[in-house]
């Protein structure tokens, strides 16, 4: 699919009436929640689910689990389970990320072999760790050199492991709920080089929320399951969605870029990484208001200046904030370009390529990116890679072009966003799609 938006120029956005979008729903908090929903045993509620391709995808594995699952009529789901007992010897993970480390050690808890695969990029994604850790854990497992598809055979059993967490804290999420389901105790997951670690505590908070046996985090170095068992989890667990910061990140710069907007559904208090978005905002001058339901953005009137920003431990704001930087007066620097590689696509690459179609520099010095702001914009055919934040990134540089910007493969937003274009609309911008 195409998307074709209509760009107002540098200065001139009279037309864009702006207005009050709803964030999407977490899927880093609706994936959690679903994993969590299927190792426990009992009825879950989760309200203000996600319907993300990657959500779908979630909630399609803890069927295959096992899990029932239904609709209610209010738009919520009910989650029966009963723990793990597959129904088929085949997972498939769609294209999520989380979602695949962080399910894998939980099908390690059948006896039964599996086939674990996915599809799109995840197929070409490094799953060498499983290859190295899972059989310190009593699991048999063999991958495609590393990738996709896997084999794996478990039951998993909880002991002392060490594993790298530099690559993702996601595989350290699946850990620590397959420790949690078999009730380990006295055992220490250690991490080193942690990154991401606000996610942790997300993983952490929805294992209490669903009742769960929630280990010790020691400064995040180490996880222990203390000896005592796990207490009765009762039969019922009630559970909201997070709104989602990640989603949510390119609304408020569309705020500050474009014209006035009130975010609601963003939990001030959330520990999603991404919430760190409200920094970078400031630094660079937009007008920012956080009231009690909403958010509310909207640009300098002396216009947006260059920032330095550690998106490190929140990579997945490299996107927006790139396209932030692109209407800022001087040279942005954004730290944790490593963090970028093994996504959708080579962020680092791909947002400099994109970026380079309408005219804006952007410099990769090892870890750092440098992206010098322009007031001329101009008008290209961009492409997504296949990547919903760089499809959503595209989008937003779209508004600065004084014309029509067309953005291939532009249903990649599917996979986190797929009200994206339409919130866009509700807000006056003009976007025709074509098959």
């Amino acid at each position: 699919m195409k998307a074709i938006i209509k760009g107002y120029g540098f200065n001139n956005f009279s037309s864009v009436k702006g207005g009050s979008v709803h964030a999407p729903a977490s899927k880093s908090s609706m994936q959690r929640a679903c994993a969590a929903a299927l190792v426990r045993k009992g009825e879950s509620i989760i309200r203000n689910p996600g319907k993300s391709n990657d959500d779908i995808a979630g909630l399609n594995v803890i069927q295959t689990l096992g899990a029932e699952v239904e609709n209610l009529e209010d738009g919520s789901l009910k989650i029966i389970s009963d723990g793990i007992d597959p129904v088929s010897s085949v997972v498939n993970n769609g294209e999520a990320g989380l979602g695949i480390r962080m399910f894998t050690p939980i099908v390690a808890l059948s006896k039964k072999e599996m086939l674990i695969n996915g599809e799109g990029s995840l197929l070409t994604r490094p799953m060498d760790f499983f290859d190295e850790v899972m059989p310190q854990l009593g699991v048999q497992i063999a991958s495609n050199e590393g990738k996709l598809p896997i084999k794996i055979q478990g039951p998993l059993q909880p002991k002392d492991i060490t594993i790298d967490g530099s690559l993702s804290s996601q595989f350290l999420t699946g850990l620590l709920l397959a420790y949690a389901a078999r009730d380990a105790k006295n055992v220490t997951i250690n991490v080193t080089n942690l990154k991401s670690k606000p996610y942790v505590d997300l993983t952490l908070s929805v294992m209490e929320s669903f009742l769960l046996k929630v280990p010790e985090n020691r400064n995040y170095e180490a996880f222990y399951f203390e000896e005592t068992p796990d207490t009765e989890s009762g039969d019922f667990v009630d559970y909201t969605v997070e709104g989602d910061w990640s989603g949510g990140a390119f609304l408020l710069v569309f705020g500050a870029i474009a014209g006035n907007i009130k975010v609601a559904g963003l939990d001030i208090a959330s520990t999603q990484a991404d919430k760190k978005i409200l920094e970078a905002l400031e630094s660079c001058g937009a007008q920012l208001l956080i009231g009690e339901k909403e958010i509310e953005v909207a640009p300098s009137g002396d216009g947006l200046k260059a920032f330095e920003f550690d998106a490190t431990d929140c990579p997945d704001l490299f996107p927006p904030l790139a396209a932030l930087a692109a209407c800022c007066k001087g040279i942005t620097k954004i730290t944790g370009v490593h963090r970028l590689a093994h996504k959708e696509s080579n962020r680092a690459l791909t947002i400099q390529e994109e970026l380079g179609k309408v005219n804006i520099k952007v410099v990769l010095n090892d870890n750092v990116m440098e992206i010098e702001g322009t007031s001329d914009i101009k008008t290209a055919t961009v492409h997504s890679h296949h990547d919903h934040r760089i499809a959503m990134m595209c989008a937003l540089l779209a508004l600065k072009a004084d014309g029509e910007t067309t953005i291939e493969v532009a249903e990649a937003i599917n996979k986190s966003y797929p009200d994206f274009y339409r919130h866009l609309q509700s807000l006056g911008i003009s976007i025709k799609t074509e098959d």
